[in-house]
């Protein structure tokens, strides 16, 4: 039995030992959920009642491998902006393409980012590449401080040394030297932008948290929607709100749904009159077709072989969804042909998460539901990956105050900062797949060497 598991077993005996005590602890979880503003629409931000547990040698391995492939991902993205056929490859849109040519004023573009991975044991798939708002920063720092003294936790701690992963402050530092490089010398106002949204959603409620951190930190911040903000005599501004640095959770491609590029924003930006954080130069990361870059030999094949080794260990083979020829494992293929004769060990996803386009697992589906989710991929942005066999884990649960006991999947996500990680979140869903109230996130602790 490995060290994980062991702490695992450990902190489900501390539970089962005292069902008194432990029903009122979870009784209090509850209500210091709701006061630290991390239940949404009824629903708690965390339905689970264990910590993750990652290792130090995994958190350190998964730091590692993510600083080397935020590199090659920064390689990429040089490439694409210099080399129009690299572009193309990106699957962007038009107006997506032009607001990355823009200069954002710093010279990292991602400065707040995670890579969404599954870990278990000693390896790390990279499952999507995100660098927006990295939604999990805020909360899961926050859990993490609600369950480190909590009861159980405390119990476990007696024989178990944990550490938590917190990233608050290294997210405000990266903003804050963002901002100086910009050309920044006062501390700046700070806009959090968001669509206004008819229902709470978690991450609107977290950008609210955000807007507390800020504060607390003694800079001017407000949520703003992008149909308050105007640009006039070279200042951005939110009604009597000057806007300085804007802090962007509106993802461009639902941006470019509502607004084209004379919207006040977009101006300001492209005048460099607002510092944006994350810039508009993140969006090549976003899409799965950079997965595909980064598998594809021919593309990364100079890069130095650290990077090449933690992409051949971390990302699974991917492709854009195409008619045509491609290399699987050293061999030319036709792509579609071979999806069709692989299916079980394939899965097909949209190139940018989205309400509309769905994933579809080859093992899941017959031929007939495959061939039905191939045709919609030629006729959307796709890409198919190689399948990476999930590793569920069994969480204790609060079910009408009875500690139930169901088994979860869970992506670790590390957050880095100007391409240097500080800390990592777990996001948990159910195994079955599919919409569940079993979904959010899990507080994450690393667990100590003995």
């Amino acid at each position: 039995m490995t060290q994980l598991s062991e702490a695992i077993a450990r902190y489900h005996k501390i539970l089962e030992q005292d069902r008194d005590r432990i029903g009122a602890w979870v009784g209090q979880l509850r209500e210091q959920l709701e006061v630290r503003h991390l239940v949404v629409n009824g629903r708690p931000v965390s339905p689970v009642l264990r910590p993750h547990f990652v290792s130090r040698r995994q958190y350190s391995n998964l730091a590692a491998a993510s600083e080397l492939l935020s590199v090659s991902i920064e390689r990429i993205r040089t490439m694409a902006l210099t080399n129009p056929q690299v572009m193309a490859r990106m699957n962007m849109l038009p107006a997506e393409k032009m607001l990355a040519t823009v200069d954002p004023g710093y010279s990292i573009p991602a400065v707040a980012s995670l890579l969404e991975a599954q870990v278990n044991n000693g390896s790390m798939h990279l499952t999507a590449p995100q660098a927006d708002m990295p939604h999990g920063v805020v909360y899961g720092e926050a859990l993490a401080e609600l369950f480190f003294d909590a009861p159980p936790v405390k119990e476990f701690r007696k024989r178990y040394k944990l550490a938590k992963p917190g990233s608050a402050k290294p997210l405000l530092t990266s903003v804050l030297k963002a901002w100086k490089e910009f050309g920044g010398k006062a501390q700046p106002n700070v806009a959090i932008l968001e669509f206004r949204q008819p229902f709470s959603t978690f991450e609107s409620h977290e950008y609210e948290l955000l807007v507390e951190l800020f504060r607390s930190h003694g800079l001017q911040a407000e949520m703003v929607s992008p149909d308050q903000l105007e640009y006039r005599n070279s200042v951005l501004r939110r009604s009597e709100f000057v806007v300085d640095l804007v802090f962007r959770g509106v993802r461009a491609h639902e941006f470019l749904m509502k607004y084209d590029l004379t919207h006040p924003l977009v101006r300001a930006y492209r005048d460099r009159k607002v510092c944006v954080v994350n810039s508009f130069r993140t969006e090549m990361t976003r899409k799965r077709a950079m997965l595909a870059l980064l598998t594809d030999e021919s593309v990364t094949g100079s890069f130095p072989a650290a990077e090449r080794k933690a992409i051949r260990e971390s990302i699974p083979w991917t492709r854009v969804v195409a008619a045509g020829k491609t290399t699987w494992q050293g061999q030319t293929v036709d792509l579609i042909d071979f999806m069709l004769k692989k299916r079980e060990s394939l899965v097909l996803r949209p190139n940018e998460d989205s309400s509309e386009l769905h994933s579809t697992d080859g093992s899941q589906v017959d031929n007939a539901g495959w061939e039905r989710a191939l045709r919609t991929a030629l006729r959307n942005p796709f890409v198919v990956q190689e399948r990476v066999a999930a590793h569920p884990v069994s969480f204790p649960l609060d079910h009408y105050g009875e500690i139930v006991y169901r088994d979860l999947n869970v992506d670790v996500a590390p957050h880095a900062f100007l391409g240097k990680v500080h800390g990592c979140s777990s996001r948990i869903s159910s195994a079955e797949g599919g919409f569940s109230t079993l979904s959010g996130l899990a507080p994450t602790f690393i667990l100590e060497t003995r």
